[in-house]
């Protein structure tokens, strides 16, 4: 996605440029398979910048959103289940889920209030549109002037985790502690991470993209080669070519050799840096953050094609459960269910579902697994997410018609990103505000764009990031043209 993006916003700035994606569609992790008529999405369930911000100006300058595209957006987050406790609701609507919350937790109504009022003071935050070496001192001001409470906020809850977020607000309430502390406080996500996703809910601005992760990538894919850009599927990169200290090309795994002006990686950052670059270029901050910092932890997902139409309260179902055993395989935290084709119908046949499983499974679990150990498993894994939607659908078994499992190997193979972290290193209380530089002080002409850059990763801060690089390389703080053809001003210059 970040690879799309520079494309887009480096042909709008007159480059010539040409993408080189290892697999056979574009946009890495954003994408979706099809399986006898359903399609598994592996990638979007909301996306922030839906109605408004710089995001959604970047959704609509790549084609990401248009005018054909429909937007939804749910009343429920996620419905909670836990054998203890019973069920518990996160309400996208902040007022909706204070009220839920207060009615649970009376006790705790003046945490409670606290909270929400903050979720939506969230909602508020403007991003900057200008990558961080060129603004200037009055974006800051005129932020600061418009945003001060807001600002002075964020500021102090990015540097608190969630659980220690949700203790200062001391709740007393066992059953409402519980639920807020294992879905947000045992991963130490921060809780900046949590106020303002829950705030961008409420203001309806992270709806759904209906037709999901494939779609999406394609439409950026099409704006790509409407501006003139070249887009080579299959072809991965094995090396960049650099000679005195300058990026000057790369080449592929085929042995084929392509020079440039400009190198641009939206590609792991741990495969560019150690093994396209040979660890050559390691400045100290990217060496402290690949050794130290924490990273995503990967998921199995297994996929379900049922000849049924199965209903359930919400789309996003987690379950947690106290840690259980698949063969060797230790999951500790429960599973999400994911019924994605009743929120879009367009992932199954009329009067069928596509229905996802999805567990946390560390990639130690998988880096060594090979041959008839791994086939075992994967057979048990089958089983398990058999046991487990029957569970929740009784007789569903002899309905199902595919079964697709995709493990922490799957990704990697495909996409080749480190340790199957999926959306790179953790947002955790004290690493919110990091960031990784677009550039290396010692290495001209190469850049590196996408989730690898920042805590968090995601989507839209990965494509912000594509943007962003092509304002660096230009110098321009608003170099994209209002028309497909090369802005005035900016001379085409050659492939990056």
């Amino acid at each position: 996605m970040a690879g799309l993006s520079a494309g887009i916003y480096g042909q709008l700035s007159g480059f010539d440029t040409r993408i080189f994606e290892m697999h056979s569609v574009p946009g890495g992790q954003c994408t979706a398979w099809d399986r006898k008529g359903y399609r598994f999405d592996y990638c979007i369930h909301w996306l922030i910048g839906t109605k408004s911000s710089v995001f959604h100006d970047i959704w609509k300058e790549t084609n990401v959103i248009n005018d054909s595209v429909k937007i939804v957006d749910s009343e429920i987050h996620t419905l909670v289940k836990d054998d203890k406790w019973g069920d518990f609701l996160v309400y996208t609507n902040v007022d909706r889920w204070q009220e839920y919350l207060i009615g649970m937790a009376p006790e705790d109504e003046r945490g409670i209030r606290k909270m929400c009022r903050q979720m939506k003071m969230g909602a508020k935050l403007e991003p900057f549109d200008i990558t961080p070496e060129l603004r200037k001192f009055t974006d800051y001001f005129n932020a600061l002037l418009k945003m001060r409470k807001l600002l002075f906020l964020l500021n102090r809850l990015s540097k608190v985790s969630a659980k220690d977020y949700f203790k200062s607000l001391q709740f007393k309430n066992p059953r409402l502690t519980y639920f807020l502390n294992r879905l947000y406080g045992e991963t130490n996500f921060s809780a900046l991470v949590i106020i303002m996703m829950l705030g961008w809910f409420h203001a309806k601005n992270a709806g759904y993209l209906i037709g999901g992760s494939l779609p999406l990538s394609l439409r950026m894919a099409d704006r790509y080669k409407s501006l003139g850009g070249e887009l080579l599927l299959r072809k991965r990169v094995k090396t960049i070519l650099v000679e005195k200290n300058r990026a000057t090309g790369i080449e592929l795994t085929d042995g084929s050799v392509y020079k440039a002006d400009y190198i641009i990686s939206a590609a792991d950052g741990h495969s560019t840096l150690y093994e396209m670059l040979g660890g050559r270029y390691l400045t100290p901050k990217l060496s402290e953050a690949y050794a130290d910092w924490d990273l995503y932890i990967p998921f199995v997902q297994i996929a379900f094609g049922v000849n049924d139409k199965l209903v359930s309260q919400t789309v996003v179902t987690t379950c947690l459960k106290d840690p259980f055993m698949i063969g060797n395989l230790e999951v500790k935290h429960g599973y999400s269910m994911l019924n994605q084709s009743q929120g879009d119908p367009t992932l199954a046949p009329e009067g069928k579902t596509t229905i996802l499983v999805r567990f946390d499974s560390a990639w130690e679990n998988w880096e060594h697994l090979t041959g008839d150990a791994h086939e075992k498993l994967l057979e048990l894994i089958q089983e398990k997410g058999i046991e487990i939607l029957e569970s929740h659908f009784p007789g569903v078994r002899d309905k199902i018609e595919v079964i697709d499992i995709s493990t922490p190997k799957t990704l990697v193979k495909y996409t080749g990103v480190w340790k199957g972290a999926y959306e790179g290193f953790l947002p955790t209380g004290n690493m919110i505000k990091k960031t990784l530089p677009n550039s290396i002080p010692n290495l001209k002409g190469f850049y590196m764009v996408g989730q690898w850059m920042f805590p968090g990763g995601g989507i839209p801060p990965a494509v912000q990031s594509g943007k962003w690089v092509i304002q660096s390389i230009t110098g321009m703080r608003h170099p994209v043209g209002v028309s497909a053809g090369h802005p005035a001003g900016v001379p085409p210059q050659t492939r990056p």
